[in-house]
């Protein structure tokens, strides 16, 4: 018998016509046994019932903070010690743990980043869910079913009744996180906090669970606290916006005030420093944010973000604590800011340096045809049974050329992966060719390549943290890659080549003597970036290597990596999933689909009419934090199908909106053949030349155009 718990009821009323959430002055320390780290200072926001709150910001900012102290778990460290947190007229900070877990659940929800952190590994689905009301309303099992089945069909979930009967593991990541919306919205509760509640899917899986998100919002009534680093994805959700840095909020007010009439310094950086449409890494390079952020116990005095701030005037910047102050035009529009009123908002962007678009060279790789198949038994876990195909690279081709950006798209299990692998030797091709400067590799492992093939072909990887060793020095670290290549004749050669290398990535030198836990995320990456271009590579495979990074350090490592592809002459394959980005760096697009080129083409031909179904979905899935921009809704059902088990005929016939337009079933019985249907711009697709001409612009703009 499940313990039921208090009834909220008690504790706050069910209907409440005041703010579902008044967070006023909010202080929130942490105790170490060498000081106090303050967390958030003089947090102030408010949400109305039915209203969503965009929470952002970089990471340490406290967004995170903030929900943990409205859910009252801060841990044994964590403490609030100024203000109030009210939830429907009652303050948190004052109620029993009885009360707390009264409308913890029931009143006030809330969804994490990795849907498994939520989940029993080894309870069924429907067992998990059902615990909620029958725990919070006592209700019966047949009932809280009912209610389960009710929810897991308002969540688009195929077959409800199966995955009532599933266990998380036997789910997809999106389907996961489905669940746990589901299991949020069970009790119906008054407040539902999302903390980064789609980083780990992908971009189609994003949209489908952004759009479900809103609809459950408005069926149910349900406030929410929506934490994001993702300009975009707010834009799209929610109705108000609270920009955060250092622990404080700094502007505030409704999405077309703070994203058309921003009164910040720090919103407007963050704007600058994110691929919006127009961004060109030539003509309109991205404007990154100087300096770094400070730590919590180093802030410095007056405004946290004076040290970075272009307009920051000393004397007056740095004289004393900064108060929110209200502003004239707008709906509870409020910065942080002395200047706000002083400062032209509307002055244009001063431009970063511009270069020249760099000369396109001869091709250095060549694939032709290329085949990756893993043979896995029925039962991987265990071993025997009957043997199985894994179908992930189908007849793969491709060229790119010296100072070229390929960038490779596609969502997780499409094959971008398995392709980097053969690429770098660390696997061998099943069929087909893979030629290094007419050289051919694609069987060559990499134990048994030479030293110039392996110093060719370099990657950066996606997580900065895990590609270093934490117990050598950065420059140990580039002086063992010079090592391993063969660069210099001694060891003051490589080292003199080390400090040059780290100048390359734009890091001070004495950085050679710290260890990888004394740098940032961005510093890391920058280490990786120095530690591949080492030995004169020719092709760096870049397999998301900024999105573990904040938008602000984004900006400067990826024009970083242009700037050196510039001075290299590099050939970059850069692997993603975020198109903005895509848009903003590539020369050409390859987009992939259960290990098939579904679409090749130069960029603008890529992000214009005709696509292939599939690429449109994929633009319409991106989220643009502009408002002058309107996208046509795109949603695909269903998820990617297995490699071990793909469909007859076309790969993306499962999901295809289009399909109806074909006559017959050759979608489900004919491969489709890549035709050109323009210069260079390849389809894999069964749809006529006369459909795909009609094909309307997934994004347009109305014209409007923003401050800053």
């Amino acid at each position: 018998m499940l313990d039921q718990a208090p009834d909220a009821s008690a504790v706050v009323p069910d209907s409440y016509d005041g703010p579902i959430l008044e967070i006023e002055n909010l202080s929130i320390s942490f105790f170490t046994r060498l000081r106090e780290i303050p967390a958030v200072m003089d947090f102030s926001c408010t949400v109305m019932p039915g209203e969503a709150m965009g929470l952002v910001g970089e990471s340490g900012c406290g967004k995170s903070t903030v929900a943990l102290g409205v859910m009252q778990d801060l841990g044994v460290n964590g403490r609030i010690v100024g203000g109030s947190i009210k939830f429907k007229g009652r303050d948190l900070n004052t109620m029993s743990p009885e009360e707390l877990r009264a409308i913890r659940g029931k009143e006030i929800a809330m969804i994490y980043q990795e849907p498994m952190a939520s989940l029993n590994p080894a309870m069924r689905i429907g067992q998990q869910l059902m615990e909620v009301p029958m725990i919070h309303e006592g209700i019966s099992a047949e009932e809280a079913r009912r209610r389960a089945l009710e929810v897991v069909t308002d969540v688009r979930l195929p077959d409800p009744e199966r995955m009532l009967r599933s266990y998380p593991h036997q789910l997809s990541g999106g389907q996961q996180q489905r669940i746990v919306i589901a299991m949020a919205l069970m009790s119906k509760p008054s407040l539902l906090i999302l903390d980064e509640p789609t980083t780990a899917l992908d971009v189609t899986v994003e949209a489908a669970v952004v759009d479900l998100v809103k609809d459950l919002g408005r069926k149910y009534g349900t406030s929410m606290l929506f934490i994001s680093h993702n300009l975009g994805l707010v834009l799209e959700t929610c109705d108000r916006i609270c920009v955060m840095y250092s622990g404080e909020a700094v502007e505030t007010g409704s999405i077309t005030d703070v994203f058309d009439k921003m009164r910040h310094p720090y919103t407007q950086a963050l704007f600058r420093s994110i691929p919006l449409p127009g961004a060109d890494k030539n003509d309109r390079p991205l404007v990154a944010i100087p300096g770094n952020f400070p730590l919590p116990h180093e802030r410095p005095r007056g405004c946290n973000f004076g040290p970075r701030c272009s307009y920051f005037e000393a004397g007056r910047c740095d004289s004393g604590d900064i108060p929110m102050a209200e502003l004239a035009e707008g709906d509870r529009h409020e910065t942080r800011c002395l200047r706000h009123a002083e400062i032209d908002w509307r002055a244009p962007v001063a431009v970063s340096e511009t270069t020249q678009k760099s000369e396109v060279g001869d091709v250095v790789l060549r694939v032709e045809n290329l085949k990756k198949y893993y043979e896995v038994a029925a039962s991987a876990l265990f071993g025997g049974g009957e043997t199985r195909v894994v179908k992930a690279n189908e007849t793969l081709s491709f060229e790119a050329r010296e100072s070229e950006t390929l960038a490779i798209v596609g969502e997780s299990g499409c094959g971008k992966s398995t392709l980097a692998k053969v690429l770098m030797g660390l696997e061998t091709a099943t069929e087909g060719s893979v030629f290094l400067d007419n050289r051919s590799i694609e069987s060559i492992p990499i134990e048994n390549r030479d030293t110039r093939t392996i110093s060719s072909i370099q990657m950066v990887f996606q997580n900065p943290f895990d590609t270093l060793n934490p117990s050598m020095s950065v420059g140990r670290q580039i002086i063992r890659a010079l090592e391993v290549f063969g660069v210099g004749d001694s060891d003051a050669d490589r080292r003199a080549r080390m400090l040059e290398l780290l100048d390359l990535v734009k890091l001070p030198r004495a950085f050679a003597e710290r260890m990888p836990r004394q740098l940032s995320g961005g510093q890391k990456q920058r280490v990786g970036i120095a530690r591949a271009f080492a030995g004169g590579a020719r092709i760096v495979v870049a397999d998301e290597p900024v999105s573990a990074l904040d938008v602000s350090v984004q900006a400067a490592v990826n024009d970083l990596l242009m700037e050196i592809q510039r001075r290299e002459k590099t050939t970059l394959l850069f692997i993603s999933h975020d198109l903005s980005i895509v848009r903003y760096l590539s020369d050409r697009v390859m987009v992939m689909y259960l290990g098939h080129v579904v679409e090749i083409g130069t960029t603008e031909q890529v992000f214009s009419p005709p696509y292939h179904p599939y690429t449109e979905a994929l633009l319409s899935a991106v989220p643009i934090a502009d408002t002058s921009v309107t996208k046509r809704e795109i949603v695909l059902e269903g998820d990617i199908p297995s490699a071990m088990n793909p469909p007859s005929g076309c790969p993306f016939q499962t999901r295809c909106g289009w399909k109806a337009e074909v006559s017959g079933n050759r979608c489900e019985t004919e491969v489709p053949v890549a035709r050109t249907v323009a210069d260079s711009h390849q389809i894999k697709c069964h749809l006529s030349d006369d459909i795909l001409a009609r094909m309307a612009p997934v994004i347009s703009f109305d014209g409007v155009a923003r401050d800053a």
